[in-house]
């Protein structure tokens, strides 16, 4: 009985996690660029109890249609949580700042400053950018996320515009020529995009942005994971936003079954204290 409570409660904080999962992708429903994870239960240890003698008659052992003996599980754990890099639906916005990855392995490159001070490359399908003044230099304005992250060029650098630019062309490698007030056009660099060939080991920042973990600790190659984006390998639709790839039916079908598994095992702990009890009530 011990032992059913014990598994019955592992499973209760684990199918927690999983609601947990959900929620966050039912909360990024309408997030630009999310991408949703689904997580999986992988079965604990468990122990196979026989409760046949070694001497037991070899015709029942033979003829038996149920195993002779119990397996005795430890619960459930979620072993994994998968991130679904599907293209979520694209939606026309008009605004020149606004970038869709049609290739569903694309990312931009992004400037994350850690809560160190350190700053790592980030990666983000989220194409909503905006260009902020330079406090540095009023001549130009950084092209840089909704939440304040520089977008990086093809050499790793943040990329700036004219301050006093009319109108901004991206074509879909990632070039970028603006049109200053005069009519002249310009060159501002190249996005730099990189497909990411094992998107698994990406981890979650928050505001859409990816970062990986130590690859060196994995035996991992950086060149294994992420590889720059051929200039005519580019799938940049100016213009255009992608939607989070979150698909809400199923997120709350998968909702209600966790509920429904959450209340289950709940009575079972409930029905095992009562047995318990009458146990003890028995003894007395």
């Amino acid at each position: 009985m011990q032992r059913q409570m014990m598994a019955t409660s592992v499973t209760l904080g684990q199918i927690q996690q999983q609601l947990a999962t959900v929620a966050d992708n039912i909360a990024n429903v309408g997030t630009t660029g999310y991408k949703s994870r689904d997580a999986k239960f992988t079965d604990l240890l468990f122990q196979q109890i026989d409760n046949m003698r070694a001497n037991a008659d070899q015709v029942d052992q033979n003829n038996r249609l149920t195993p002779s003996g119990i397996r005795d599980g430890s619960g459930s754990k979620v072993g994994d949580t998968q991130l679904d890099v599907s293209l979520g639906a694209i939606k026309q916005t008009d605004n020149p700042l606004d970038l869709a990855l049609t290739n569903d392995h694309q990312f931009f490159t992004v400037a994350l400053t850690g809560t160190n001070g350190v700053t790592t490359t980030a990666y983000t399908r989220a194409g909503a950018f905006n260009a902020q003044p330079d406090p540095q230099n009023p001549n130009v304005v950084r092209l840089m996320t909704k939440s304040g992250n520089p977008i990086l060029g093809t050499n790793g650098q943040p990329i700036v515009l004219p301050a006093n630019y009319r109108d901004v062309h991206i074509d879909n490698a990632g070039a970028i020529t603006v049109e200053l007030a005069n009519g002249t056009q310009v060159n501002a660099g190249q996005l730099g995009l990189v497909t990411v060939n094992r998107p698994q080991l990406l981890e979650n920042q928050g505001n859409s942005l990816y970062t990986l973990p130590n690859l060196a600790q994995l035996g991992i190659g950086l060149n294994q994971v992420i590889q720059p984006v051929a200039a005519g390998n580019g799938s940049v639709a100016q213009g255009k936003l992608e939607n989070s790839n979150v698909d809400l039916t199923k997120e709350m079908a998968d909702l209600i079954n966790l509920q429904h598994n959450y209340q289950l095992n709940a009575r079972s702990i409930t029905i095992g204290d009562q047995m318990a009890g009458l146990v003890n009530g028995l003894l007395r």
